[in-house]
C-alpha cells in the first residue's frame, strides 16, 4: 500500500515551517507522499480571511519543486465546514489502496477529544503529533510522535509581519510572497 501524509490547514498563508514538517514527517515515516489540504472552512474557526481557492493557489506555489508533495483540493471542492472524519471517508473511498497519515500540530494533539466524531476517526485514520515548544504532545489517543528542528512561525505572525510592513523574507517562499504582493493581501504592498 501507497503511505500518504495529510496536512490540512487553513495556510493563511503557507509557511516554511509547514514545508519543514511536511519534509521531516515524510522523511521519519519513510511516506511516498504528503497532501496539502486547504479547508474551505475550518469548524474551529469562523472564516478564514483569505477566499479557499486563493490559499490553495498559495499552498501550490509553495510546495512547486517537492516532486513529494501535492495539493488535494477535497475540502475546497466540498465547500462548507470541513470536518476531518468526512474528508478522511472520502479520501479513502477514493484512494482505498492508500494508508493515510493525519499529520498535526502539538497545540492540535491536546484538543483531539474535542474533534468531531473522534472516536470513530482514529480508527480510520493514524494521527502523527508534531512536537512543537511549549505544547507537550499528551493524549490518551494513538498519536505517533515526530520530532522537527524547532521553527516557531505561524500564519498568524506571517499575516502580522506584512500589516506592519515586516519582512517575512525566508519565513515563507518567495513564490508565496509573489502571491501575496500580486493579490495584495495582509496588507502587502
Amino acid at each position: 500500500m501507497k503511505r500518504v501524509g495529510l496536512l490540512g490547514g487553513t495556510f493563511d498563508p503557507p509557511h516554511t515551517g509547514h514545508l519543514l514538517i511536511a519534509e521531516e514527517v515524510r522523511q521519519a515515516l519513510q511516506l511516498d507522499e504528503v497532501w496539502f489540504i486547504p479547508s474551505y472552512q475550518p469548524p474551529h474557526k469562523r472564516h478564514s480571511g483569505t477566499q479557499a481557492e486563493l490559499r490553495m493557489k498559495m499552498v501550490e506555489a509553495a510546495i512547486e519543486g517537492n516532486q513529494y508533495f501535492s495539493v488535494n483540493p477535497v475540502e475546497v471542492v466540498r465547500e462548507g465546514k470541513s470536518y476531518t472524519v468526512d474528508t478522511i471517508r472520502l479520501l479513502q473511498k477514493h484512494h482505498p489502496d492508500v494508508e493515510f497519515y493525519f499529520i498535526i500540530g502539538a497545540d492540535m494533539v491536546e484538543y483531539l477529544s474535542k474533534w468531531h466524531r473522534i472516536d470513530e476517526l482514529v480508527e480510520l485514520v493514524q494521527f502523527v503529533g508534531v512536537k512543537r515548544s511549549h505544547y507537550p504532545l499528551e493524549t490518551s489517543y494513538p498519536v505517533i510522535e515526530a520530532e522537527i528542528p524547532g521553527m516557531d512561525v505561524s500564519s498568524t505572525l506571517i499575516r502580522e509581519r506584512i500589516a506592519a510592513g515586516i519582512s517575512v523574507r525566508y519565513l515563507v517562499p518567495d513564490s508565496v510572497i509573489n502571491k501575496i504582493k500580486e493579490h495584495q493581501l495582509y496588507g502587502a504592498e
